[in-house]
């Protein structure tokens, strides 16, 4: 019984030994483990807040939109904007808010959306459609240089096509029609051949005196294997 007494009293002197050592560490490190158990938590309760937030904000832009009232989708917009900008709602929320303000005729505020999610818009196809309505706008107010810039901006590929051809809408309005002939058949090449806008591209090359973009073997566009071009962004 003593012998058991003794192996008792060494293994309670190696554990009371081994804490001394050991104890602060372990115990910040189960500290660490719950702290970081607690935040994880915390922020997706927040994002999962944030995210409801934002939703409901871009409902209250479409249905301003949808009600084609610009002051109502304003103070909504300017919500998201300041306070859920990060989040995905706010840039299509600006989208849908500056094709009201173009349609209600404030093609400033319009631009100034357009120009918005283009800065702060992590999605890189958001801000491709963003920088085509731009150089749209922008054409239209017959700037066609600071139109021409835009388009230069680096751009997913699905959106090549659609670029080109508005370059040559650009370049054409401008009188130079080489250069338009160029960009119409560069979005001929880049546009899904089984795509009907090549028709609407066509046309206006046909008009400059150009002809059909190159044709592969087989009979596909020379680019079939470009990816497909999206719908008109408007």
């Amino acid at each position: 019984m003593a012998v058991y007494d003794l192996e008792e009293q060494e293994k309670l002197d190696d554990l009371k030994a081994f804490w001394k050592r050991w104890g602060n560490a372990i115990s910040a490190a189960i500290i660490a483990v719950c702290l970081a158990y607690i935040a994880v938590q915390g922020w997706r309760w927040w994002h999962a807040r944030e995210a409801e937030q934002a939703s409901v904000l871009y409902g209250a832009v479409a249905a301003g939109v949808r009600d084609k009232d610009p002051a109502k989708a304003r103070d909504a917009m300017a919500q998201l904007a300041s306070k859920h900008a990060g989040s995905g709602y706010a840039p299509r929320a600006a989208l849908v808010f500056a094709k009201l303000l173009w349609d209600s005729g404030d093609k400033a505020g319009a631009k100034a959306q357009l120009q918005w999610v283009i800065e702060r818009a992590g999605d890189e196809e958001i801000k491709a459609v963003a920088r085509y309505r731009l150089a749209e706008a922008l054409l239209d107010e017959k700037n066609v240089d600071q139109a021409l810039a835009t388009l230069d901006a680096r751009h997913p590929d699905a959106f090549a096509g659609l670029y080109a051809d508005l370059r040559g809408d650009a370049l054409a309005s401008a009188g130079r029609a080489a250069e338009a002939r160029t960009a119409y058949q560069t979005a001929l090449a880049k546009l899904d051949p089984k795509s009907v806008y090549r028709n609407y591209v066509q046309v206006k090359l046909d008009a400059l005196g150009g002809a059909p973009a190159p044709v592969a073997p087989g009979g596909s566009a020379a680019a079939a294997t470009a990816a497909p071009a999206p719908a008109a962004p408007r």
